[in-house]
């Protein structure tokens, strides 16, 4: 049976022109039956052949259709051919235009002549034996049919109008979730590559101070060298695990489903990370003022990376000697940062690089991270030489 539907829909001028055979012989039954000449019978019957062809070209070309139909109308008051069987064709022209989404004269073409064609014929063969009120109940009833087609097709063609629209609502909110979903991994995947810059950046560079260090010292001082390997150790395998659970993601392509893949460090993290720098061989003055407490995640893990990325570039740039103070200030409305370093002033370029190379993130990222939760950062050369980073978090997102 779904077989049968799927051809009459794929075929729907050869489903039309079977019921348009069926009505014309039929039809043509009633002509050879009603005791008529020559001439009035060739005409009905080529009326009839016309108005089954009105049938079979429904659907392909409605407007035409009607107009043909109409015109046979008038030609069947003209040439005295009588209502017969074949007339049905203008309930179904009707209906057809009705639900036809196309040219909305056509509509109210067939919403007129429907009714005014009951009228001309109840006027041109009128019934035997009815009085003035008798005609014009029959004149009623016989265009009921017709405004009852014209309000059916109506009814079918805002229903299909709502529908289509509808699904291409659907269509679009599809499309639209499918756009965000995109940008949402976009935008994961670059912070994830912000996170692997940060990472790789700092403990690779701790690894390199402490390798030359060790190398240095080998033979004077195997205990400095046998402590420097030992953090070298340390530190290559906590960069190993952050790798990891970030690669993690990047290879399944979704967000981390609980934070567990992504590091957040946090603010009270950063203590630990001058600890680290200075064992590396780095001076480093630590201070925090005003009254530490709670911050947003995505305003703790910021700080934290841009300490980071500060100390990461001070060890590359600042050169031999160089010592570098770190600055927490906790305001009312945000968190303050203030990284310094007194080393050889390096250009503000090779720090916005990231690298002689000019492969990294450098201040590009520094700036991105800033800018995501509505603060605003300051870098550049200090007076008299070094470095200097200074950055402001609000607690509240810009708007």
């Amino acid at each position: 049976m779904q077989r049968l539907y799927d051809f009459i829909r794929r075929h729907p001028t050869g489903v039309d022109s079977f019921w348009a055979v069926m009505l014309f012989g039929f039809s043509m039954l009633w002509v050879m039956e009603v005791p008529t000449g020559l001439w009035p019978t060739i005409s009905a019957s080529v009326i009839v052949l016309l108005l089954s062809l009105v049938v079979a070209l429904r659907r392909r070309m409605p407007e035409q259709m009607l107009v043909l139909a109409a015109v046979l109308g008038v030609a069947q008051l003209v040439l005295d051919v009588e209502v017969n069987p074949a007339d049905f064709a203008m309930l179904v022209i009707i209906y057809t235009v009705a639900a036809h989404d196309g040219a909305r004269w056509a509509s109210r073409l067939a919403l007129i002549g429907g009714p005014c064609a009951a009228s001309l014929a109840q006027i041109r063969w009128p019934e035997e034996d009815t009085g003035t009120l008798g005609r014009v109940f029959l004149t009623v009833i016989m265009s009921l049919p017709f405004a009852f087609a014209w309000v059916l097709g109506d009814s079918i063609r805002t229903r299909r109008a709502y529908f289509a629209q509808l699904e291409e609502r659907a269509a679009r909110m599809e499309d639209e979730r499918a756009a965000q979903a995109k940008v949402a991994v976009a935008a994961e995947r670059a912070r994830i590559a912000r996170e692997l810059h940060d990472v790789v950046a700092h403990n690779v560079s701790v690894m390199v101070v402490q390798a030359d260090g060790a190398a240095y010292v080998l033979d004077a001082a195997p205990d400095q060298a046998k402590q420097a390997l030992e953090t070298i150790s340390s530190t290559g395998r906590q960069a190993l695990a952050e790798m990891r659970r970030l690669l993690g993601v990047l290879r399944t392509g979704d967000g981390p489903p609980s934070g567990e893949y992504v590091p957040q460090p946090d603010v009270e993290q950063i203590e630990e990370l001058v600890e680290q720098v200075r064992s590396a061989g780095l001076t480093v003055d630590f201070k925090i003022e005003g009254t530490p407490r709670p911050l947003p995640s995505g305003v703790e893990l910021t700080a934290y990376r841009i300490v980071q990325e500060a100390l990461t570039n001070t060890r590359k740039h600042g050169g031999p000697e160089v010592g570098a103070s770190v600055r927490l200030v906790y305001f009312d409305d945000g968190l303050g940062l203030l990284v310094e370093d007194d080393g050889r002033g390096s250009s503000h370029e090779l720090y916005e690089d990231g690298g002689a190379d000019g492969r990294g993130h450098g201040l590009i990222g520094m700036r991105e991270r800033v800018g995501m939760v509505g603060g605003t950062l300051d870098a550049g050369p200090r007076p008299g030489g070094g470095f200097r980073i200074s950055a402001l978090l609000p607690l509240k997102p810009a708007h």
